[in-house]
């Protein structure tokens, strides 16, 4: 449904309940009804600027309305732009994600239950609920108003579903786990499968019975074809906010803050500690037993082997160390060949000259 700027304006100051200031540069009548890239959006449609790098395709933008940081209009439209409207933050892709929830809201829950939907006598389902075509529902599995379990899902005994979360296709969901409100789990989700528990006991394994469960706060994205595996003893807790990536493994027994986000392959072992607010990149590795503070940055496809106590950015595996020492120490390494042939060459000078000389020995 198209919105004006000007209404779309005041349902984002509502959503960020006012802690995102913006102003708008332009027609505030002017209708907006879709979210595109700057390359490709019309006039009907919200575009934002991400970096100055983009600042050609900024300019020549003839979207209805983009999004940018203060600084970044001054540079780019130092006279205003004159096609479309500029919407002005402190915040762009903030307020970017805002507008596009208002111009593409997910739809909710249509009540109901599939007649071939396998919904075990003891489970309680609200009437408010919806459960799709195949899905199964076993003994003892609560689903709170308006959740939205989709077709194939699996639920086990003793699990529940918070109000307004949706499941989609496929997710499985283990005995005992517990899903908060407002969650979003996507197809292939395994939330509680055994975590990898194994004794070593002559030359073979002994499989160590994992009695915990997993426990989703309140508003968590799970990815396609990511596991959370249940705790071996005590649960595996993943906090409020939290949003997790596709293909993403979490070990038994971890517990991860609230409001942390995690790219896309990464994986975190068993019984490690992740704090709040921390970002995890893609392909990242996190070793068990170990804790990380609460705000830490790691880079993409870093190993983290030890506790990280404190807050910062650390990138590298030969090891991992904090970003800047990372980066001066990379530096140096594109140069190891040419340090080499140096270090080869003053050694031979050195030898050289600390040689004895070759002198006639005297006479009597």
């Amino acid at each position: 449904m198209p919105r004006t700027v000007s209404e779309l304006f005041d349902s984002v100051a509502r959503a960020a309940q006012g802690k995102l200031p913006a102003r708008v540069v332009g027609d505030p009548a002017v209708p907006i009804e879709g979210v595109a890239g700057l390359e490709t959006a019309g006039p009907g449609e919200l575009a934002f600027l991400a970096n100055l790098r983009y600042r050609q395709q900024a300019q020549q933008s003839r979207a209805g309305a983009v999004v940018l940081a203060q600084d970044q209009y001054k540079e780019l439209f130092p006279r205003g732009r004159e096609q479309g409207v500029a919407i002005v933050c402190d915040a762009p892709y903030a307020w970017f994600a805002f507008a596009a929830q208002e111009l593409a809201p997910v739809p909710s829950a249509t009540p109901g239950r599939a007649a071939n939907a396998a919904v075990d006598p003891q489970a309680q389902v609200h009437p408010g609920a919806r459960i799709d075509d195949f899905a199964v529902l076993g003994p003892g599995v609560v689903v709170e108003d308006g959740a939205w379990i989709g077709a194939h899902c699996f639920l086990g005994a003793g699990a529940r579903v918070g109000a307004g979360t949706r499941l989609y296709a496929g997710v499985r969901v283990y005995h005992g786990c517990r899903i908060g409100r407002r969650c979003i789990l996507h197809s292939g989700a395994v939330i509680g499968a055994d975590g990898f528990g194994f004794a070593p006991f002559q030359g073979a394994w002994v499989k160590i019975p994992q009695t915990g469960a997993v426990e989703l706060g309140d508003d968590v994205e799970i990815g396609a074809n990511s596991t959370i595996d249940r705790g071996s003893a005590g649960d595996t807790v993943i906090g409020e906010g939290v949003k997790i990536d596709n293909q993403v493994q979490v070990g038994h027994n971890c517990r991860i803050g609230a409001h942390t986000a995690i790219a896309g392959c990464v994986g975190i072992a068993g019984s490690a500690i992740i704090g709040a607010h921390c970002q995890l990149g893609g392909a990242s590795m996190i070793h068990g037993h170990l804790t990380i503070a609460d705000g830490a940055i790691i880079g993409a496809g870093t190993l983290v082997s030890r506790s990280l106590p404190q807050p910062d950015f650390y990138t590298g595996v030969f090891p991992m160390m904090r970003n800047r020492d990372w980066e001066r120490n990379a530096a140096l390494v594109r140069h190891l060949v040419e340090m080499r042939d140096r270090i080869r060459r003053l050694e031979r000078q050195l030898s050289s000259a600390q040689a004895p000389q070759n002198r006639p020995e005297s006479t009597p």
